[in-house]
């Protein structure tokens, strides 16, 4: 990033540059279930992007979003994210939909109208909302990573892929959280299931601004139909400003680096961490799941991990989250200060930072 600063490398908004084409190369490398890629700056932008490029794939509008995955801040993603029981109706849905709630004013009811939320892990729901509406994808995490770690039930991905088959709808991975986290071709890689489109940001540029669209050609080079009554606009003033690009370059060399195995270490910490996690709560006598993947974690005091948001948000004690991870804060050790988000491990943390951590731990576990 420094080196190009100094070297005057500042200016965006003039089209494409040497960087570009060489972090996109680079990126899909990594990602060998793409085939193309575009950049933007944030997660919302990639994920209103993708739905865009699906409506117009499929000329159809409803989209299918999952109950407990955050997509975003747009209109047709900002609903149903950490809802209450009471506003989902105060009982479980499965095979069907939940009430739309979204999580922010200002969003038109027409649009909130095309947004059906089902839960996660609920493929008969999927089914059933495919059959009833005019579905231009399903966007969701592959696995929920904005309520703590929820991971996709045994043939659950295999299922929506078959399902958007079946069914004419795109499957959207949301991987904003979950990409290059855990592995260098994202949760795809991880899960062998290839999704239609997929959008990313955070991890791969080490956390500077930078986000970013892919999949499959015949989708994303709408962009460049010539039917203009089907190309896609694409557009950013700041897409691929050099200093971000930089850094994601530089950050997937070093994740790419087989010498350095980066994943190799981040593995060792969360283990470490999550080992420490269990003896410690199992020596006080405190329920509690450790749900880990990769350096991504998350204690969920409950008897067993969750498999959707229901029996996340009905079977886990949010108020002693609350208290344990604000007495963790108190000891110098940042967990975010809502309960189920999840936490992270860096390549920058050693085992003296994990074991600062599991000794705070015990302090605060002794002190509630």
């Amino acid at each position: 990033v420094m080196s190009a600063m100094d070297a005057g490398r500042s200016n965006y908004g003039t089209g494409p540059t040497r960087d570009e084409g060489a972090l996109a190369e680079l990126f899909l490398g990594c990602l060998s279930m793409a085939e193309r890629v575009q950049f933007f700056n944030t997660g919302s932008e990639a994920t209103a992007h993708a739905l865009r490029v699906a409506r117009a794939a499929t000329s159809r509008e409803h989209v299918m979003l999952v109950q407990g995955s955050y997509n975003g801040h747009h209109n047709a993603a900002a609903v149903n994210v950490m809802t209450s029981a009471e506003a989902l109706g105060g009982h479980q849905v499965t095979g069907g939909e939940y009430p739309v709630v979204p999580i922010t004013a200002g969003t038109p009811q027409g649009e909130l109208d095309l947004l059906h939320p089902v839960e996660f892990n609920d493929l008969e729901a999927v089914e059933y909302i495919a059959g009833k509406y005019e579905i231009a994808a399903m966007l969701t995490e592959p696995a929920l990573q904005n309520v703590g770690v929820i991971k996709p039930a045994p043939g659950y991905l295999e299922g929506l892929r078959a399902l958007a088959d079946r069914h004419g709808f795109l499957l959207i991975f949301d991987e904003v959280k979950t990409g290059f986290r855990a592995g260098i071709g994202g949760y795809q890689g991880l899960s062998g299931i290839r999704p239609d489109l997929s959008t990313f940001g955070k991890a791969f540029a080490n956390g500077f601004p930078i986000a970013a669209l892919a999949g499959k050609s015949e989708f994303l080079d709408l962009a460049v139909s010539d039917d203009p009554a089907r190309r896609v606009l694409l557009a950013g003033t700041y897409n691929c400003h050099p200093v971000p690009v930089a850094a994601a370059i530089a950050c997937l060399r070093k994740l790419r680096d087989p010498e350095l195995d980066l994943y190799g270490h981040l593995e060792s910490m969360a283990a470490r961490l999550e080992e420490g996690q269990r003896r410690i709560f199992s020596d006080h006598g405190i329920a509690a799941s450790i749900v880990r993947e990769g350096s991504a974690h998350c204690v969920y005091f409950m008897d067993r991990a969750p498999s959707n948001w229901w029996e996340l948000v009905t079977g886990h004690d949010m108020g002693y989250d609350v208290r344990y991870r604000a007495e963790l804060i108190g000891r110098g050790i940042y967990n975010f200060p809502l309960p189920t988000k999840q936490g992270s491990i860096s390549c920058a943390h050693t085992s003296d930072d994990i074991d600062a951590a599991l000794e705070a731990t015990k302090e605060v576990v002794r002190a509630l």
